[in-house]
């Protein structure tokens, strides 16, 4: 199934130069209200895809020995051929990636693995592909319900594969809203430019992988108002892939190890990014309790 992204990549490359096109019209006609491209964070982010492409062709054989090793144990036989199987399986599968994605930001291991895809201070088609290296060894245990529902696994991978296609064309700045009545149900470049918004109104909002009723079901959505500041909230400008992949887990790893409880030393993993124990007195993470303050260089 990684494979169906290998097949991808062309098109993913004709979009970064169809979106480079529209900009350089854009700043013909003399219009600035874009952030566009600079040279070594795209490099970084396309390195980062790269990696990502790496550790996924690795893990996917040991991620689906797990999802049939769960599906021996399914509730239900499902008609793989019917139609209606898809339309549920796709409906389904981007619910638990909106949970997935929920946990990428609300706990501290979480980010750990997802912070890198926020690092940019660009958003335009090369950040879709700052990928995380860690991830994938979370998004596996998200899908064992669907599994034991009776969705078979290669088609889960599929539709997972799908989505990710899906969520590459909305990190753009050149496409405006879409009608109001695609805003509504499916996620768009102005849902996730917001998602990518490190202003106070945007931080932890609009999960969606392909529709943002989940966002508008479990109250995280925000529409796009503000101009949306991209990045971190503390100051990141690395381009070094490894330091971009691993940056915030050095900081997660040191302060478990500072914590003087064992119970501080696991919540560590599991509170939001900025928790920080009131009896840890040597540990100071600045600022409100949001997932823009990754802790490192």
């Amino acid at each position: 199934m990684p494979g169906i992204i290998y097949w991808a990549i062309p098109i993913f490359l004709s979009f970064i130069l169809l979106e480079l096109g529209m900009m350089h019209l854009r700043r013909r006609a003399g219009r600035q209200d874009f952030m566009g491209y600079e040279r070594s964070d795209a490099a970084a982010s396309l390195s980062m895809g790269i990696g990502n492409l790496v550790v996924t062709a690795g893990w996917k054989t040991l991620s689906l020995g797990i999802l049939y090793l769960f599906y021996s144990f399914h509730l239900f036989e499902l008609d793989v051929t019917a139609w209606w199987y898809w339309l549920l399986l796709v409906i389904a599968e981007d619910f638990t990636y909106y949970w997935f994605h929920r946990f990428g930001h609300r706990t501290r291991m979480g980010w750990a693995a997802h912070v890198n895809h926020h690092s940019s201070v660009y958003f335009n088609y090369s950040t879709a592909l700052r990928q995380s290296w860690t991830s994938p060894f979370f998004h596996t245990w998200f899908l064992i319900p669907l599994v034991l529902l009776g969705f078979e696994p290669l088609t889960i991978v599929l539709a997972h594969a799908a989505n990710l296609l899906y969520q590459f064309w909305v990190h753009t700045e050149m496409v405006g809203k879409m009608p109001r009545w695609f805003e509504a149900v499916m996620n768009t470049p102005s849902h996730h430019r917001v998602h990518h918004g490190a202003n106070d109104e945007y931080v932890d909002r609009n999960y969606a992988g392909i529709f943002i009723i989940w966002d508008r079901l479990f109250g995280t959505f925000e529409p796009e108002n503000a101009k949306v500041v991209y990045g971190l909230r503390k100051e990141f400008t690395s381009r070094n892939p490894l330091w971009i992949a691993f940056h915030e887990w050095a900081a997660l790893f040191q302060h478990v190890s500072a914590a003087r409880h064992w119970k501080n030393k696991l919540l560590y993993f599991v509170m939001p990014p900025a928790w920080d124990p009131q009896d840890e007195t040597e540990l100071h993470l600045q600022g409100e309790d949001n997932v823009r303050l990754p802790v490192g260089k």
